[in-house]
C-alpha cells in the first residue's frame, strides 16, 4: 500500500523522525512544491511542511496536486500532556465537538485500523525502557483529511520531544508496519484519553481499533447526540461492531451506550470473543 508520511518542520520530534527515516537510505528527491517538499522511496512518499500539521488542512489534496495519492496517510508529531511522563503513542484525528485544535466541528478523519493498531504493536515490542509508555491515544484534533490517516508521537514534554532513541524507535516502527487487514475492526468506547483497555485488547488479540470514544466525550451528552457520535465514529472506520469499556461506567451507563449502539445496528462484542494474538512482533 501506498502511504504520504508527514513531517512539520515546526515540530522537533517530527524533524527527528524524518531524519531516522532519511537515514535508513533509499530515498529520491522529488522536487517541493505549494512550500512543501517530497522525498520517495518505493511505495512511500515523505511530505514535509513549514507549519504545523494540525492546522494544516487538506494535506492530502496538496499532496495531490503534486501528484501523489496515497492509501493512507501518517503523521509524525510531539505529544503533549500534563504528567510529563515519557510516551510513545497512536490515534485516529477529527472532532466530536468543537473544533479547538484544527480539523472540523463534529468530523472525524477516516481512521487507518489495521495500520495504527500494527504500529502500537510494534511500539510496544520494540520499547525496551518501561518508563516510556506505549498506549492509543483516543480521537482528537485536526487537520481534515480525506484520506486515512493517523497520528504516531513522541511525548510528552519538551524533555522527551528531542529524544532520539525514540525517534528511531518510531521511524522503524513506520519503515516496517504490515498491516493486519483481516483482523476485525472495532470502534472502541468508554474508559480515558490513553484507552489502556483498547490498548491492552490490541497487544493481546487479533482486532484493529479505529476510532475511539472517551468517557469525557459520553459525559452529559444526550441520547442523540451519542448516537451521532457512534455513528460518525463506525462510518469513519469503516466497521459495525463496537467495543464497550464496561469496566469504565456504571451498569445504567453500559447499557445506555449498548442501546443506543444496537438501535443503530452496530454489534457490541466482548473481550472473551477476541481471537487471542499467538505471535508476537
Amino acid at each position: 500500500m501506498s502511504r504520504l508520511i508527514v513531517c512539520s518542520e515546526a515540530d522537533l520530534p517530527s524533524v527527528n523522525m524524518r531524519e531516522s527515516l532519511l537515514s535508513q537510505g533509499g530515498w529520491e528527491d522529488m522536487g517541493s512544491s505549494e512550500g512543501a517538499s517530497y522525498m520517495r522511496r518505493e511505495d512511500d512518499v515523505m511530505m514535509s511542511i513549514a507549519d504545523m500539521h494540525i492546522r494544516h488542512e487538506d494535506l492530502d489534496l496538496e499532496a495531490a496536486r503534486f501528484g501523489v495519492d496515497p492509501d493512507y496517510v501518517v503523521v509524525m508529531s510531539r505529544h503533549s500532556s500534563k504528567s510529563g511522563r515519557p510516551a510513545l503513542t497512536a490515534h485516529p484525528i477529527g472532532n466530536y465537538h468543537e473544533a479547538d485544535f484544527g480539523g472540523r466541528t463534529e468530523t472525524l478523519v477516516r481512521s487507518a485500523p489495521a495500520a495504527m493498531t500494527d504500529a502500537v504493536r510494534r511500539i510496544h515490542a520494540l520499547n525496551s525502557d518501561p518508563s516510556v509508555q506505549t498506549c492509543f491515544e483516543v480521537t482528537h484534533h485536526g487537520p481534515w483529511l480525506g484520506k486515512p490517516t493517523f497520528y504516531i508521537e513522541i511525548g510528552s514534554d519538551e524533555t522527551h520531544w528531542g529524544d532520539r532513541h525514540l525517534a528511531e524507535v518510531l521511524a522503524h516502527v513506520i519503515a516496517d508496519l504490515e498491516p493486519h487487514d483481516e483482523y476485525r475492526s472495532l470502534v472502541g468506547i468508554g474508559g480515558g484519553h490513553y484507552a489502556p483497555r483498547f490498548t491492552e485488547a490490541a497487544l493481546s488479540s487479533r482486532v484493529n481499533f479505529g476510532h475511539m470514544i472517551p468517557n469525557y466525550q459520553l459525559e452529559g451528552r444526550g441520547d442523540e447526540d451519542i448516537a451521532r457520535m457512534i455513528r460518525d465514529a463506525c462510518e469513519a472506520t469503516a466497521t459495525d461492531s463496537v467495543y464497550i469499556h464496561r469496566k469504565s461506567m456504571k451498569g445504567p451507563e453500559e447499557h445506555r451506550i449498548a442501546d443506543i449502539a444496537a438501535s443503530l445496528g452496530y454489534e457490541c462484542v466482548k473481550s472473551k470473543d477476541f481471537e487471542p494474538l499467538r505471535s508476537q512482533l
